[in-house]
């Protein structure tokens, strides 16, 4: 069996450092040191729910087949393998992610990104004493990237770097490798596939036939994915869309201005158009999927009750089914104090993302959006 290593630094091109990844980089230095004592002092170590089988998110397959134990693998460090040199149970099983669980259990970071994953886990007390069970192959959900490359560059993604580590610069998979991928989920049985990563889905040349084959080979696994929506222009993109099941639109902001602080290149007004056309495009049809959900980062210069009050309205108006709003921390200067201090409580209902508002119709309205997620 064939082993598939990270590339060597000295051909990987020399990463660009934004002042919020040095910070972020520092602080994951920090967490690596607590968690560890921790672990020490306690006597117990962690698992990873993505390399144990049992999360929703986080394992990728990248755009050249690597495969990464979780969404932000800037630095290529989270590579388990390539599907192109073994399968992917030679991946998930191999010496590479075995190496990573073994680590965890003894309580050390393989990677520093573990420190801020959801899918790291404290194992129970007196664990050592009881062999660890073999992890079962994903069912829940992964990610597929389609794309790494994007029309526009937010401040909090380092995607130029993930980029240049593509083997063979492989920044698009080709439609006969994503029909594979296909196969794979459908060979899992996987519940979710999120189509998604570093790149923007609708920036394939071949958006048209991978989203229908996707369907097609998976009538029942809930399909997501997340776009800027400025690519979102055609009939011929929403017509393919229509296979997805909830489709994210990251517009954070209500004008050009406001979305460009964090997302350049990107444009508001293209974006808004593009989310209601494709709501009137979805109606038309008498469909309620794809689930349309205006995702809003939060940041101390778009967090104003007065614009997101306006941008609730305007998502009415847009007659899409959710708006939300999502805290974050990157980059560090822009972090929203009004949500710190609860001062946009009142304005939707708190959950993991932050705010919620359900914008369906009276009858749908608070009901699961899909039988294997509800937004909780």
């Amino acid at each position: 069996m064939s082993v598939a290593t990270p590339q060597p630094a000295s051909n990987r091109t020399t990463p660009k450092r934004r002042l919020n990844w040095v910070v972020s980089d520092w602080y994951r230095k920090v967490l690596v040191w607590k968690l560890e004592w921790k672990a020490k002092l306690s006597g117990r170590g962690y698992s990873c729910a993505a390399l144990d089988g049992e999360s929703d998110y986080n394992l990728t397959i990248n755009s050249d087949q690597t495969v990464s134990c979780n969404c932000q693998d800037y630095e290529g460090i989270g590579q388990i393998g390539n599907l192109r040199q073994q399968s992917f149970e030679e991946v998930y099983y191999g010496p590479i992610a075995q190496k990573f669980r073994d680590e965890l259990a003894k309580g050390k970071m393989p990677i520093a990104t573990c420190t801020r994953c959801s899918d790291l886990r404290r194992l129970p007390p007196n664990s050592k004493d009881t062999p660890p069970a073999k992890p079962r192959l994903p069912y829940r959900g992964m990610l597929l990237e389609n794309t790494v490359r994007c029309n526009v560059d937010c401040t909090g993604c380092a995607r130029e770097n993930a980029a240049g580590l593509r083997v063979n610069k492989q920044l698009q998979m080709p439609l006969a490798e994503i029909e594979k991928m296909g196969d794979l989920v459908q060979q899992l049985g996987l519940r979710q596939l999120f189509y998604l990563n570093l790149g923007e889905p609708f920036l394939s040349p071949t958006i048209g036939s991978e989203l229908p084959m996707l369907r097609k080979k998976n009538p029942d696994c809930r399909i997501v994915t997340s776009t800027n929506g400025v690519l979102l222009n055609t009939d011929a993109k929403r017509e393919a869309a229509l296979n997805f099941s909830h489709i994210f639109f990251s517009v954070h902001g209500i004008t050009n201005e406001m979305s460009e602080k964090y997302m350049h290149r990107g444009h508001f007004d293209k974006a808004y158009e593009a989310m209601k056309l494709m709501a009137e495009y979805r109606d038309a049809r008498g469909l309620t999927e794809p689930i349309l959900e205006w995702k809003y980062l939060l940041f101390n210069w778009n967090d104003k009750p007065e614009y997101i009050e306006r941008a609730i309205e305007m998502a009415k108006a847009a007659k899409l089914d959710f708006i939300s709003f999502w805290p974050t921390n990157n980059p560090f200067w822009g972090m929203s104090w009004r949500w710190r201090l609860g001062m946009l409580n009142k304005l939707g209902r708190r959950n993991w993302k932050g705010l919620e508002v359900d914008l369906r119709p009276e009858g749908r309205r608070g009901t699961k959006v899909h039988k294997y997620y509800d937004g909780d």
